[in-house]
């Protein structure tokens, strides 16, 4: 029962993450920036996971990247690009929408 309740989570928790890095990237944030920002909300992420999904959604054009070189570290910053702030406002929309319905499902029970 373990193994599917924590396949079941983390198959839930997918689409979540992907909003929830979405709604963070309105300013640009580098990868540790968008850890704390998200724990400070409640919502962890290990950087195993969101390094692949801001690759991803580099790679499917909703995210831009950029190296800023003028500190003695290099930062590589990512922040939403104008495809994926109308993509954001639409998911957003979409959740509120689902969830709402949701919870009156459930607090039917």
């Amino acid at each position: 029962m373990s193994n599917l309740l924590d396949s079941l989570t983390t198959e839930l928790r997918r689409g979540t993450l992907t909003l929830a890095v979405l709604s963070q990237l309105q300013t640009k944030q580098y990868g540790y920036s968008l850890v704390q920002l998200l724990e400070q909300s409640g919502i962890s992420i290990e950087q195993s996971t969101l390094y692949p999904l801001l690759r991803r959604l580099e790679k499917q054009e909703l995210v831009e990247s950029l190296w800023d070189t003028t500190e003695s570290r290099p930062r590589k910053y990512y922040v939403l690009t104008d495809f994926g702030i109308e993509i954001y406002e639409k998911l957003k929309t979409e959740w509120l929408v689902n969830s709402k319905q949701l919870y009156d499902l459930l607090k039917g029970e």
